[in-house]
């Protein structure tokens, strides 16, 4: 892990996750648009703008700004071998105090999926929000039909906790998700996931 000036540099085997860039523009946006079919059934509804070249600015502007902040992590992932953004990977909501916790999202483009690059990121981050952030709780969600994702979350550690109402606008609908956490010192067995 590489630690400058507000910005974060996490290596594994296969990747580099980092901090968004204005250069990253394209290659991100062709990956979306790409993948948009892939990944629409599990994220809120894109704005009109989403893909748009001063939207992706505004990205790089807060990413930076809120890893400044203390108040979240935005990475892309970045494949060693070319130098490909695969998709990316934010610890988000960090709250500190008595909770010590954060939130983390993900997505990865279609032609990456089930590679094994998102458990690897996965895996990363959170070794990353123990041990460098200082966090004791990291939380994730997802739509309970996401086998994929709760598969993940389960193998980089994380436990069933049940069912939030409501939770987020999933294409234009409010969605119940599974909650899932990780804890830095975790005395739970293997908590099975119902639903």
């Amino acid at each position: 892990m590489i630690r400058r000036r507000g910005r974060v540099r996490i290596d594994t085997e296969r990747l580099i996750l980092r901090p968004p860039v204005h250069a990253d523009y394209k290659p991100w946006a062709t990956l979306r648009q790409e993948s948009a079919s892939f990944l629409k059934p599990w994220e809120p509804e894109w704005s009109s703008d989403h893909l748009t070249r001063k939207s992706f600015v505004n990205r790089v502007y807060w990413a930076n700004r809120s890893i400044a902040q203390g108040t979240a992590i935005p990475l892309f992932l970045e494949r060693r071998t070319d130098g490909r953004i695969l998709g990316a990977i934010t610890l988000d909501n960090i709250r500190r105090g008595p909770a010590q916790a954060g939130t983390i999202g993900y997505w990865i483009g279609e032609p990456f999926a089930r590679s094994g690059f998102m458990k690897e990121a996965l895996t990363a981050l959170v070794h990353h929000a123990f041990e460098v952030v200082d966090l004791s709780r990291i939380e994730s969600a997802c739509l309970p039909e996401n086998a994929a994702s709760r598969g993940l979350l389960e193998k980089c550690g994380y436990k069933y906790e049940g069912v939030a109402q409501s939770y987020l606008q999933i294409a234009g609908r409010w969605r119940n998700h599974v909650l899932y956490a990780n804890l830095r010192r975790d005395r739970r067995g293997r908590v099975e996931s119902r639903g």
